[in-house]
Formats: structure tokens, C-alpha cells, sequence
């Protein structure tokens, strides 16, 4: 059964039990696979949910257990991405752009880590660099289940330029709690306050969501890091990412990963989502593997050998990123590289 297909099956239960991310405590698992494609909130679309160090550190023992590789192999599984078509015509963003939203008087005066500057730093850098480059192998405009480009198609992009702005919206409280509904919602406001409201505006775009300290959304540091999804608007399709303030949640985000440093996992987990969108900008078109892993699940917390997380420079600054799934890497073979 292919990915679109083993999607609806799972969608079709959701439906039919009654049980949606909104009304339960613990997270429903795609596949058994702690992160990729998950329903989370009842009338909202799947989002693509990035795991805790420890789900995936216990994931990835159990599949060396059963003897599906090493506990700190590539997660996700050893196969390679394949293409699982468009979202209202669209598989993966060819010409990105990012905007940054500070969502909520709950900043004022409350950014203990700094996490605002490091994340509109960290974005202007990112773009156009050999860490992201990865993405440009991925393409759209091919038959589902491709798994190499070879230049047909049109390619993810990896503009320089790609990060656009910050929008610090403080003026008014965000939700203490939000669910997957209020910042979708806040998305839209962003795309509004870009002016990103004619037609085909948000056809290669991302608003990241950033919230503050103590006022992340439920489930965060346990049950995830972050997530992206998209949502319907009159200014057409929005992609985002729920953003949680990551050192709030300490070793289970990110914080000392591989020795990096207590705000490593602000940009680690950021730069999984920023290349997640990339390559598959509106769940679940794009590209994913059979379990429903992106480009960035395949290799998220890799603590050693090849591909773990590490200090790397981005357009003349270092930043702590993890490794990204490369189709391309050893053969054709497929793994988690760092630049490409």
C-alpha cells in the first residue's frame, strides 16, 4: 500500500472511531513512527510532527533490536524518499521564502535564551548554503513514486535570499495553549501582514510560528519538538510551522545535543523544519519514505558516526544543525549528510 493510501486508511479510522489528536492525551503514531505524518487536531489537516530526543533514541533501539539497523542509524529506515505527488499542484517550494512570526505579548519581556535574534539570524544564514543545498535534489512535475530527479521536473530551491522578515506580532496575547487550529489561523494573519494575499502567493512560502517561553502549545517536550502543516485561506494554501519556545524543554529539544551547547536545539530543530517544507511544503505531497519520514526525520538526533548533528558554518556564522536525508548519498543508497 503506498503512503497517499496507507494516509487515508488512517484517516478513514480517525473518522471512524471518533478519536482525533484534539481529544486525546497521547499523540496517534503513523506506522508506529514517533514522528512524520500525524492527525492532531480534529478539522485540521496531517501535520508532519518532529520527535523527542528520547522517542527517537528509543525507535531507533528498538528497530536495531529487530534488526533494522543501528540505534543510531539514520531513522526513518534505510529507503530512500520517494516523490508522493502535489497538494493542489504543489510538491516541494521552488523558489522559498520564510517569515518569521513572533506570535504574542507573552514575548514582551520574556526571551530568556534569546531565541528571536538566534532564529532571524539563523534563518538569513541558512539559505543558499551547502548544509541546505540537499533540498535541490528533490523536485516536482515527476510521476509519483520517483525517487531520482536526474533534472526532470522542477527542483526545490536554495535561494540566498529565501528568509523575508520577522513579524513581531505582541501587541495582544497569543493562546496559552495553542491548538493546531489557532496557529494556522495566526499563519493566515502573517500571510496578510507580508502581503502575501493574491493568488499564488504562498505557492513556494512559510511562516514560522514562534512561541514564547511557558506558552508552547500542549505536548511539546514530550510528545514533540515541533511540526509543520499547512491550512486553506482565501489568499490560497499557508504553510507553517508550530515553533515552540526550544529550550523550555531542556535535553528532550535539543538542549547539549552532541555537546553543542544549551541553545543547540533552536536551530537544530528550526533547520529540520525549514528543509521539511522545502520538500514538502503541504502534507503529504512532497517528498517521504514508506513509514511517512521527511528529509529531516530520516536523520533527526543522530548522535554519532554518520551525519550526527554538529556545529557547521552558514554564510560565515556556526550554527548547531543535524543532517538532512540525501536520496544521492553513497550510490544512490541514500543517508544523512551535512552539505551537499
Amino acid at each position: 500500500m503506498n503512503l497517499s493510501r496507507k494516509l487515508l486508511t488512517a484517516l478513514s479510522l480517525t473518522m471512524l472511531t471518533g478519536v482525533a489528536f484534539g481529544t486525546q492525551s497521547e499523540p496517534m503514531n503513523y506506522e508506529g513512527n514517533p514522528g512524520g505524518v500525524k492527525l492532531l487536531e480534529q478539522g485540521q489537516r496531517p501535520a508532519v510532527v518532529f520527535p523527542t530526543v528520547q522517542a527517537m533514541k528509543q525507535w531507533r533501539n528498538a528497530k536495531a533490536a529487530h534488526g533494522h539497523g543501528p540505534p543510531g542509524g539514520g531513522g526513518g529506515g534505510t529507503n530512500n524518499l520517494l516523490y508522493q505527488g502535489t497538494v493542489n499542484g504543489i510538491g516541494v517550494e521552488t523558489s522559498p521564502k520564510v517569515y518569521l512570526v513572533i506570535w504574542g505579548s507573552q514575548w514582551n519581556g520574556n526571551d530568556p535564551s534569546g531565541e528571536a535574534a538566534i532564529l532571524q539570524s539563523f534563518l538569513a544564514d541558512a539559505g543558499g548554503t551547502s548544509w541546505l543545498n540537499s533540498v535541490t535534489q528533490y523536485c516536482q512535475g515527476v510521476a509519483n513514486g520517483t525517487e531520482f530527479c536526474n533534472g526532470s521536473g522542477t527542483a526545490a530551491g536554495n535561494p540566498s535570499n529565501m528568509y523575508q522578515g520577522v513579524w513581531f506580532d505582541t501587541g495582544s496575547p497569543a493562546a496559552n495553549r495553542p491548538k493546531q487550529s489557532d496557529l494556522a489561523a495566526e499563519a493566515v494573519r502573517a500571510a496578510a501582514h507580508f502581503g502575501n494575499t493574491s493568488s499564488g502567493s504562498n505557492d513556494s512560502t512559510q511562516y514560522v510560528i514562534a512561541t514564547a517561553s511557558g506558552y508552547s502549545a500542549q505536548g511539546f517536550g514530550r510528545q514533540y519538538c515541533a511540526y509543520h502543516s499547512s491550512t486553506s485561506s482565501s489568499y490560497g494554501n499557508v504553510a507553517y510551522t508550530n515553533l515552540p519556545y526550544m529550550t523550555d524543554a531542556g535535553s528532550s529539544c535539543g538542549a547539549n545535543f552532541n555537546g553543542l551547547g544549551a541553545n543547540a536545539g533552536i536551530t537544530i530543530v528550526e533547520g529540520h523544519e525549514l528543509a521539511e517544507t522545502i520538500s514538502d511544503q503541504f502534507p503529504s505531497g512532497g517528498w517521504l519514505d514508506a513509514n511517512g519520514s521527511e528529509n529531516g526525520d530520516k536523520c533527526a538526533w543522530i548522535s554519532s558516526g554518520q551525519g550526527a548533528s554538529a556545529d557547521v558554518s552558514l554564510s560565515g556564522s556556526t550554527y548547531p544543525v543535524q543532517s538532512l536525508w540525501s536520496n544521492a548519498f553513497n550510490n544512490g543508497a541514500g543517508g544523512c549528510v551535512l552539505s551537499y
